[in-house]
C-alpha cells in the first residue's frame, strides 16, 4: 500500500515555478497573497503532510552537522522518532546533507527520505535530533518504496507532493501522482529555461505521462484571479 499522492503546485499562465519572475498582479494585491491561497487550498485537501526537495526544505532545517555517540544496534533500518505534531514534513534528500536541530514544526514532523549510502554518523545525528527516517534504496531512488514506508510505517494515507519540476516529474514518470491540485497565477515568466511544474531528466523519447489522462474534477476561481484547477489521474484509454 501507499498513500494517495496529490501533486498541488501554484505556477504562472505558462506553468513557471519562480514566483519573483512573475509579472505584478492587475491590481495592487498583499506580498502574501499567493502564499496564503497556496495554504489555504492545501489544507482543504485532507493531506496528512507534504514532501519538497532538500533545497526547498533548507530554511526549515536549521541546525549545523555534529558528532553525536552511535547508539547500540542497526541504525539502518526505518526509524520512527517520538512526535507530537500532527503532520508530517517530508524532504527527499537522499545525500543526507540537511541538518536540522529539532523534530519538526510546531504542526509538522520532520522524516527524511535517504538512500543507504549515508553514513551512521548521520543517522545519530538525526536520531539525536529526533527526526525520523526511512530508506528509498541503495541511491534515494525508489520511490514506489519509500511511498509504501509511509503507509506502512509512518501510516499515512493522503501525501501533498508541493516538490519541484524535477521531483514532480520523478514521481510522474514512476506513475505515483493520483491527482493535481492546480493553482495558475494570471501573470507570466516567458523565459526559455525556467523551472516548470513536470521536469523529468531522460532520453529524447522518453514520455514519463505515456499511459495516463487527465479527468478534470472541479474548477474554482479564487481572490486575485487565480484558477484552482483539479485533475484525477486516469490510465489512458488504447
Amino acid at each position: 500500500m501507499r498513500p494517495k499522492i496529490i501533486c498541488h503546485m501554484i505556477s504562472s499562465i505558462d506553468g513557471r515555478l519562480l514566483p519573483a519572475r512573475w509579472t505584478p498582479p492587475a491590481a495592487s494585491t498583499d506580498s502574501s497573497h499567493n502564499h496564503n491561497v497556496y495554504e489555504s487550498t492545501a489544507a482543504k485537501l485532507g493531506g496528512d503532510g507534504w514532501l519538497i526537495g532538500r533545497v526547498s526544505m533548507e530554511p526549515y532545517a536549521t541546525g549545523t552537522a555534529r558528532s553525536v555517540p552511535l547508539p547500540a544496534g542497526s541504525l539502518r533500518e526505518t526509524f520512527v522518532a517520538a512526535h507530537t505534531q500532527p503532520q508530517l514534513a517530508i524532504a527527499l534528500d537522499p545525500s543526507g546533507k540537511l541538518h536540522y536541530g529539532r523534530n519538526g514544526t510546531n504542526d509538522e514532523h520532520f522524516v527524511a527520505i535517504l538512500s543507504e549510502k549515508v553514513s551512521d554518523t548521520y543517522l545519530a545525528e538525526l536520531r539525536s535530533d529526533g527526526v525520523s527516517y526511512l530508506f528509498a534504496g541503495p541511491d534515494g531512488n525508489d520511490l514506489q518504496l519509500a511511498m509504501e514506508t509511509l503507509s506502512d510505517t509512518f501510516g499515512m494515507r493522503t501525501l501533498l507532493l508541493e516538490g519541484g519540476g524535477i521531483i514532480n516529474g520523478n514521481f510522474l514518470k514512476a506513475g505515483l501522482i493520483d491527482e493535481m491540485s492546480l493553482l495558475i497565477y494570471p501573470g507570466i515568466d516567458g523565459l526559455a529555461g525556467i523551472p516548470s511544474i513536470f521536469e523529468y531528466h531522460g532520453a529524447p523519447d522518453e514520455r514519463p505521462a505515456a499511459g495516463k489522462a487527465l479527468c478534470l474534477t472541479s474548477t474554482e476561481t479564487l481572490t486575485g484571479g487565480i484558477i484552482w484547477l483539479r485533475y484525477n489521474f486516469e490510465t489512458a484509454a488504447h
